[in-house]
């Protein structure tokens, strides 16, 4: 397969861009207020001096909130009123980093994780180096200041009553624990937090407002109450209450200047979005491609997300098995580890956050970079099949590991970060917007994991699917980030794209 010369006339600016108010420093310290105010609420809440019993911190994804979770639960642990804590999360994975990252600031002691058996015996080692890890809540070390568990674990059928006889009562003289953190807050139903809730008076819930919810929002199931649905995110409960102290992360840090129309148009009500990379902050070194295609690459490069429509592909056996595409995907990922393509970013100052140093740190390939160079990722079980297939090839031909490409489910791939995202939309092939390729948090997963460049893949169609489709309402209730994404959302959202279509059907 190839790519002809003029691929670069297909390109075209996005209708809406954004460069930003500040950037570097400037933006970082803007996260660091918020962070710096949240400290002295919750101080004050522990000490009983504050009304407040909430605090919602609302980040964007990639806003760096793991930092200002992490400040929090350590200065709660060793305030004088704050003699234990617990943090909870949806899933395993999201619990084990915490627990590393604890037990590196207040000691292997002080942290212990509450895990099944089954968790126990898949428990990485880092996690057991850092944290004491247990099974059975009369295991946990009595003067542990941090107990973490997932929300299942914390609302099991009498749990609250074993780790009361067991830990006893902490600073409050009732609950066992001071305060509750809640990781990843808007992905935890009401329905499961609601069993958690009384582990702690106070409680502090962060995370991203547009994420992916553990069950998609269908009719309510709640009879009797038409304003209460168990599967909403619980903090929409308290985004009005007086007792809850709320603000939103303002700054970004994962994304290239050029993503932030597109971060904004995710987070449309928010009062101010900035981010922390400046134009020219992050960049793809192509090395030996062929310009051909180096033309596509270099556009991704930009840090402009761009929307690829590829015209002249064989008919797909259906909507979700585009072996094709997905053919062309491997031709795309195939060059760029053939020229040894490699990922550039500005390295900034660890006393200053956000303030570029001068120097520049390059991600290559086999290299020791923390997050994969590429991910391929889809929305459809059968596509990411594909994607897996084409990675192995790919990792064999080269010799490369999971640290240079990965193949996902968007669902699977929340919370991670990679360098560039190459993403198969959800609506390719579609034939209308219904619950599932019309989902608002599936479709935000898939632009924010990049830091270095967005590559969205689609046969054409996109424009007439979003011209004649019925337009979707969204979810009752005001739910944040509206669940289901209406026309007009998607026509926003593909506005700070830049478009390009080709054909390769003379180059098959």
């Amino acid at each position: 397969m190839t790519v002809g010369s003029d691929v670069a006339s297909y390109f075209r600016y996005p209708l809406v861009t954004a460069t930003g108010d500040r950037h570097h420093e400037d933006a970082a310290a803007l996260n660091d207020a918020v962070s710096d105010e949240a400290s002295r609420e919750l101080a004050e809440m522990l000490s009983g001096t504050s009304p407040m019993e909430r605090i919602l911190l609302k980040a964007s994804a990639g806003a760096g909130k793991s930092y200002a979770l992490k400040r929090l639960v350590v200065e709660s642990a060793q305030h004088p009123q704050g003699r234990r804590v617990a943090i909870t999360a949806f899933t395993n994975k999201q619990v084990r980093p915490l627990a590393i990252s604890l037990g590196e600031s207040l000691g292997r002691d002080a942290v212990a994780l509450l895990a099944s058996q089954d968790a126990f015996r898949e428990m990485p080692s880092e996690v057991l180096a850092a944290a004491t890890v247990v099974t059975s809540t009369s295991q946990l070390p009595p003067d542990a200041r941090v107990v973490i568990a997932t929300a299942a674990r914390f609302g099991a059928i009498g749990e609250m009553a074993r780790l009361r006889n067991h830990l006893g009562a902490a600073s409050n003289g009732s609950a066992p624990f001071d305060v509750l953190f809640v990781d990843e807050a808007w992905q935890i139903a009401h329905h499961l937090f609601d069993k958690v809730t009384k582990v702690a008076p106070l409680w502090v819930g962060v995370g991203d407002v547009g994420q992916l919810p553990p069950l998609e929002i269908g009719e309510n199931p709640w009879r009797g109450d038409p304003g209460y649905n168990p599967y909403r995110a619980w903090p929409t409960d308290y985004d009005d209450d007086p007792r809850t102290w709320s603000r939103e992360l303002p700054t970004v840090w994962r994304p290239s200047a050029g993503h932030l129309a597109l971060w904004r148009a995710f987070y449309p009500e928010w009062s101010s979005l900035d981010c922390v990379a400046a134009p020219g902050d992050r960049e793809v070194d192509l090395g030996s491609m062929d310009d051909s295609v180096a033309l596509i690459w270099r556009q991704v490069g930009t840090g402009v997300p761009t929307l690829l429509e590829i015209d002249g592909l064989a008919e797909p056996e259906a909507a979700d098995i585009d072996l094709p595409l997905m053919e062309f995907i491997e031709y795309l990922v195939d060059e760029f580890f053939t020229a040894e393509a490699s990922l550039v970013s500005a390295v900034y100052d660890n006393d200053v956050p956000g303030r570029p140093t001068g120097k520049w740190d390059k991600a290559c390939p086999r290299g020791g970079q923390p997050d994969p160079l590429i991910a391929i990722l889809a929305t459809r079980n059968q596509s990411v099949d594909d994607a897996t297939e084409i990675v192995e090839r790919l990792k064999e031909k080269h010799g490369l590991t999971d640290r240079d490409v990965v193949a996902s489910t968007v669902d699977s791939w929340q919370g991670n970060t990679n360098g560039i995202t190459i993403a198969v939309h959800p609506l390719n092939g579609a034939a209308e917007l219904d619950a599932f390729n019309s989902s608002f948090g599936r479709l935000a997963v898939a632009c924010t994991r990049a830091t270095h460049g967005l590559l969205m893949l689609t046969r054409p169609g996109l424009n007439d699917l979003l011209a004649e489709a019925p337009a979707r309402p969204g979810t009752p209730f005001g739910e944040p980030g509206t669940r289901q994404l209406p026309r007009q959302t998607h026509a926003r959202i593909v506005a700070t794209f830049a478009r390009g279509t080709i054909d390769v059907s003379d180059g098959d």
